[in-house]
């Protein structure tokens, strides 16, 4: 069994402050970060993935721009690839990340599994490359790329667990919703 541990979008514009800030946001980088001091020893690989949005253009319609956005499938821009929103959380220390995975890039991306390394490799080959055959997921938001990250994993078989105490989401009621579709899908919640 090898066991990794996908960090999903731990931004400044994913937080208190940002373009689109989840409540909570802050508190979950840092006990992400309190857990790796703790128990990065304990995954073969951790991965980290984040929004990496052109700044030209609505990146396939996912940024409104010429109407206001809906919150479901058109956002306010974020996650401008070299900006300050864009960068990771100040209290999510990144020291223990062996990848780093960027996802958007022109395009509408949720799942972390839409997303490429620098040199191209998806996470799924990344993954597989390592002999991954469980992975935890934490991070923001719950009720968007976190689900859609977890999903993907269940689906390229992977046994998949999402940390609860380390993920927050944009509303109660779809985080609440999402965690309950996880475990219909066939993660484990704890």
């Amino acid at each position: 069994m090898t066991r990794a541990l996908l960090i999903v979008d731990v931004q400044n514009d994913f937080t208190e402050g940002g373009a689109l800030a989840v409540t909570g946001g802050a508190e979950v980088a840092r006990k992400i970060s309190e857990y790796l001091a703790r128990h990065g020893d304990d995954y073969d690989l951790v991965v980290s993935s984040r929004d990496w949005h052109d700044a030209e253009g609505d990146n396939g319609g996912h940024f409104a721009t010429d109407a206001a956005p809906d919150f479901v499938s058109t956002w306010p821009v974020h996650c401008v690839a070299g900006t300050a929103g864009a960068e990771y959380h100040p209290e999510y220390a990144t020291g223990s990340v062996d990848v780093h995975v960027y996802k958007g890039q022109g395009k509408p991306s949720y799942s972390a599994f839409e997303g490429v390394t620098e040199d191209g490799t998806s996470l799924a080959e990344t993954l597989a490359a390592n002999e991954v055959t469980d992975i935890d997921v934490v991070g923001l938001a719950t009720d968007y790329c976190v689900l859609a990250s977890a999903k993907d994993a269940v689906a390229e078989k992977l046994n998949v667990r999402v940390l609860g105490d380390f993920v927050a989401g944009v509303a109660p009621e779809t985080s609440a919703a999402a965690l309950d579709e996880l475990r219909a899908s066939g993660a484990a919640v704890v």
